[in-house]
C-alpha cells in the first residue's frame, strides 16, 4: 500500500521521495519522462540538470553555502550525490551532469520503499501527495492545479547557456584562472576568454543585432516581443542584459574582477568564463551566457569571443517557459496547501529558484509529509535559517511583486540597527545564527 505519492522526478521530487522513504513511508514517485518529453530535458534520468551545472558557492558565509550547510545537517541525499560528482569550480560546487543524475537515479530506484512509475499524472491525488512537477509541468496537470487553486499560473522565461568542446578552445588566447587565484593546481578552475575594449563593444553590437528564436505558439500573448519583465531577473539572457546598456555585461557575467591576462599582465577589459561541464573535462559551458539567439546566430556571435573563434558547439543555448504557482495565496511555510493538509508543493513550481532551493524545499516537503502521515506536527523552520526564510518568502510575499527567489541574505530577518558589522562579518553572523537556530529546532523535534 502506498503512503505517499510524489509527482515529478526532478531535484525536489527526488529529494522529497528519499526523505519520506528514509522515514519509513512507502512512496510512489511519478516521472512522465521519457513517455512525455518536456522539450528541455535530454535524458531519462531523475534529477537531470537542464541549465547550468553549478549549484552555487560552497563558502559558508555565502547564502548558497549556508543553505548547503543546512542541508548537510538535514541529511540531503542529492547534495551528497552532487559532492560525489563534483568538478573543479573554484569556491563553487559544480557537477558532472550525467554522473550526478545517474547517481541520484540509481539511489532512488534501489531504495526498498520507493517505486518509480514512468507515466504522466493528469490529476491531483486526494491521498497524501507532494507536487514537485517543476516549471515544465504538463498542460493537463497544470490545468488541475489551476482549478484547485482558483489562480492562473504565473510564469517567467528561463534560458540555457551553450556548451563548447574543450579541444576547440584556442588556449593561445584563453587562459586558466579562478578569480583572485582561488583555483586548483593547474592555474585555475575556469578557462577565461579576455576582451580588449574594442573587442568588447564590437561583441555587444553583434549581440544586440542578432536574430532571436521566435516564441512558440503557446506563448502567443507576448509573441510580438518579450519584455525583460517576463524573465526571471536572476537568469537573464545575455542579449536582454545588453539591452539595458552596453556596459551592463561588463558589470554582470563578463566582469573581469580578480583576473589577470598572462599575456599582458593586466586585468582584461571584460571576460567570458568557461566552466567544466563533465568529469572527462572535454566539455565547457559559457558561464552566465543564457541566450535565446537563433542557433546560427549563436555560432556567429559567440565565435567573436576571443579564444572561441573556432568553437565547436556541443549544445546551443535555448529558452523555455517556467511555470510557478501563486504561492503567497496558496501555501503555508510548511509547504502545505492552505486548504488541504495532505497536499504539499515543492521545488521551482513554488517560486523558489536555484538548484539548491529546489532540493531544499523537496527535502522539507518530504520530511513534513512523513510527519503528517505519522500524526505529527509539520516543521516550520525558523525564518533565521536560509531554508526557513525561503519558505516564509513563498508563503508571505506580496503577490503583486512575487517573482522566483534564490537563497540570499536579504530575505533573512535584519540585524539590530545598533549592530555595526562589515559585509563579510554580517554574512558570518547570519550563517552562525542560522545554524544555531536550526540545531535548536531539530533538537526540539527529533
Amino acid at each position: 500500500m502506498t503512503d505517499l505519492i510524489v509527482i515529478g522526478g526532478g531535484l525536489a521530487g527526488s529529494e522529497a521521495a528519499w526523505q519520506a522513504a528514509q522515514r519509513g513511508l512507502s512512496v510512489d514517485l511519478y516521472e512522465m519522462r521519457p513517455a512525455l518529453s518536456t522539450g528541455a530535458h535530454e535524458t531519462e534520468y531523475l534529477a537531470e540538470l537542464v541549465c547550468s551545472n553549478s549549484l552555487g558557492s560552497n563558502l559558508p558565509d555565502r547564502a548558497s553555502g549556508l543553505l548547503k550547510n543546512e542541508l548537510r545537517r538535514l541529511g540531503s541525499m542529492l547534495l551528497e550525490c552532487a559532492e560525489a560528482a563534483a568538478l573543479p569550480a573554484g569556491a563553487a560546487l559544480a557537477v558532472d551532469r550525467e554522473l550526478f543524475a545517474r547517481t541520484v537515479t540509481e539511489r532512488i530506484q534501489t531504495h526498498p520503499c520507493i517505486r518509480v512509475i514512468r507515466e504522466e499524472v493528469t490529476d491531483l491525488p486526494r491521498a497524501l501527495a507532494i507536487v514537485a512537477s517543476g516549471p515544465l509541468t504538463s498542460p493537463a496537470l497544470s490545468q488541475k492545479i489551476a482549478e484547485l487553486s482558483g489562480e492562473q499560473h504565473l510564469y517567467f522565461f528561463d534560458a540555457i547557456a551553450p556548451i563548447v568542446s574543450r579541444e576547440s578552445i584556442n588556449v593561445q588566447v584563453a587562459f586558466r584562472a579562478s578569480r583572485y587565484d582561488q583555483g586548483g593546481e593547474d592555474g585555475g578552475d575556469y578557462i577565461n576568454c579576455p576582451f580588449t575594449k574594442d573587442e568588447y563593444y564590437a561583441f555587444v553590437d553583434a549581440l544586440l543585432g542578432a536574430e532571436r528564436i521566435e516564441l512558440r505558439a503557446f506563448e502567443d500573448a507576448i509573441r510580438s516581443g518579450v519584455k525583460a519583465g517576463h524573465f526571471f531577473e536572476g537568469c537573464l539572457p545575455v542579449e536582454i542584459i545588453a539591452e539595458r546598456g552596453k556596459d551592463s555585461l561588463m558589470f554582470g557575467p563578463m566582469r573581469p574582477t580578480g583576473l589577470k591576462d598572462p599575456r599582458t599582465g593586466k586585468r582584461p577589459y571584460a571576460v567570458v568564463q568557461l566552466r567544466q561541464d563533465n568529469l572527462a573535462g572535454n566539455l565547457f559551458n559559457l558561464v552566465g551566457f543564457q541566450t535565446n539567439l537563433k542557433y546560427p546566430e549563436q555560432k556567429r556571435v559567440f565565435r567573436l569571443i576571443p579564444g572561441l573563434e573556432k568553437a565547436e558547439f556541443v549544445r546551443y543555448g535555448q529558452m523555455h517557459r517556467n511555470t510557478f504557482i501563486a504561492s503567497p495565496k496558496l501555501l503555508r511555510p510548511t509547504l502545505q496547501f492552505l486548504e488541504r493538509d495532505h497536499l504539499f508543493f515543492a521545488g521551482q513550481i513554488t517560486g523558489v529558484e536555484g538548484y539548491m532551493g529546489n532540493i531544499a524545499t523537496g527535502l522539507l516537503a518530504g520530511i513534513n509529509a512523513a510527519r503528517v502521515h505519522k500524526g505529527q506536527q509539520p516543521l516550520t523552520l525558523p525564518q533565521t535559517t536560509m531554508l526557513g526564510a525561503l519558505c516564509h518568502y513563498v508563503a508571505h510575499a506580496d503577490l503583486k511583486d512575487f517573482q522566483p527567489m534564490k537563497a540570499n541574505f536579504g530575505i533573512l530577518p535584519a540585524l539590530d540597527e545598533t549592530t555595526r558589522l562589515g559585509k563579510r562579518e554580517r554574512a558570518k553572523f547570519y550563517a552562525d545564527r542560522a545554524l544555531l537556530d536550526l540545531e535548536e529546532t531539530l533538537t526540539l523535534h527529533e
